[in-house]
């Protein structure tokens, strides 16, 4: 051990080895850096840290509120879409009406066209048949009565007698 005399002259050690005037300036050193600290530093940083949690906590809730906002629209979009096909059909069904209607419209108006020019090609066939009939029965009418003058011997001139004549010849053919 240590003589008595020399163990006055040195500084006094603590337990853990380092000596006990450095370890008091040391404590209360700690204890003074830790009250300045907790007064001053630490509420800054409890308040730096409680913006950011709230600042992560409203980014937060404006994502879901975005995110829902953002539902209401794709949905909003879905009927809207839905909406819009809907009425397409209804544009497609309308033209296709339409479409068969004015076919319709041209068929008739086409139909009757054709029966109108068949009409009148009938009505012209029927008075040029008419004429026809009407040239034959006069030039028959007139060589029948030529060819009874000369084998009757007598002039049938007298208009009454011709017609006569004509008349019963023509009514003999038909029979």
């Amino acid at each position: 051990m240590y003589p008595v005399a020399t163990l006055a002259a040195d500084p006094v050690i603590s337990p853990i080895g380092v000596p006990v005037g450095e370890l008091i300036i040391a404590v209360v050193g700690f204890g003074l850096l830790f009250f300045v600290l907790r007064k001053l530093a630490w509420p800054m940083f409890e308040k730096a840290y409680s913006a950011r949690t709230a600042a992560i906590e409203g980014g937060i809730a404006q994502a879901a509120e975005a995110q829902t906002e953002a539902a209401a629209a794709l949905a909003e979009y879905q009927r809207q879409l839905a909406g819009a096909r809907e009425e397409a059909g209804k544009i497609r069904e309308d033209a296709r009406a339409q479409a068969q209607s004015i076919r319709d419209d041209m068929l008739a108006a086409a139909h009757a066209e054709t029966e109108r020019i068949a009409a009148a090609g009938r009505a012209q066939l029927d008075a040029q048949r008419a004429q026809i009939v009407a040239e034959l029965r006069g030039d028959l009418g007139r060589v029948s009565v030529e060819l009874a003058s000369k084998v009757v011997g007598e002039s049938l001139e007298d208009e009454a007698r011709q017609r006569r004549t004509v008349e019963r010849f023509l009514a003999e053919l038909e029979n």
